[in-house]
């Protein structure tokens, strides 16, 4: 049984799956995620999927958040939350599977989570991510660094953790820019979009 999302305690574990593509700091994210649950005075994991961060290759990363000690050490396959850090994998990743019936999906996309293909029966929350942190200065336009805005959209999302606690782990883990990296954060916590899961999945 997973924590509810809007704000509720925790009731049992939440594992949360990062998909980005190498560069794009989605390991951060999970780290930073980690870091904001351990603020709480939650026990916590982090970790990349096995194998070599490339540039732009699709990569994982998992966290697990739990009120009691952790004792799974495996990858993560069936979690109560998704967040995918560069929409274009869904062309190529089945970032949904194994997700929990009462899951949540949270794309870095301009579209809204209604339009955006394959969530139309999930319960979904899309942020424009990369325009945010590219207003911010964070990466390039051709290759934003949207690992901080996609945490402020988680907060807001999903519930899991307080956006005071991401902002407070982005600014003991992030050394680089690390206003830049809050406000983008701030900014994307306001600017996410959600939508519930659709009863008719015809």
């Amino acid at each position: 049984m997973s924590a509810p999302r809007g704000g509720a305690e925790t009731v049992d574990m939440i594992e949360i799956r990062f998909h980005g593509r190498g560069g794009q700091g989605a390991v951060v994210a999970s780290r930073v995620l980690a870091e904001a649950a351990f603020l709480e005075g939650r026990h916590v994991q982090s970790f990349p999927a096995f194998g070599l961060e490339r540039r732009g290759a699709p990569v994982m990363a998992f966290t697990r958040i739990q009120d009691s000690p952790i004792y799974n050490h495996s990858q993560i396959y069936a979690p109560d939350l998704v967040v995918v850090l560069d929409a274009s994998l869904m062309d190529i990743v089945d970032v949904t599977a194994g997700l929990k019936k009462d899951g949540l999906v949270l794309v870095n996309s301009a579209t809204g989570p209604a339009d955006i293909p394959g969530l139309v029966s999930l319960a979904a929350a899309a942020v424009n991510a990369g325009e945010i942190a590219t207003a911010n200065g964070l990466g390039s336009r051709t290759h934003p660094i949207v690992n901080t805005s996609i945490l402020g959209a988680l907060a807001r999302a999903s519930g899991y953790v307080k956006l005071e606690s991401v902002v407070g782990a982005i600014e003991k883990i992030i050394s680089i820019r690390p206003g830049a990296n809050v406000k983008a954060c701030r900014e994307a916590y306001e600017a996410v979009r959600m939508k519930e899961a659709s009863l008719n999945t015809m």
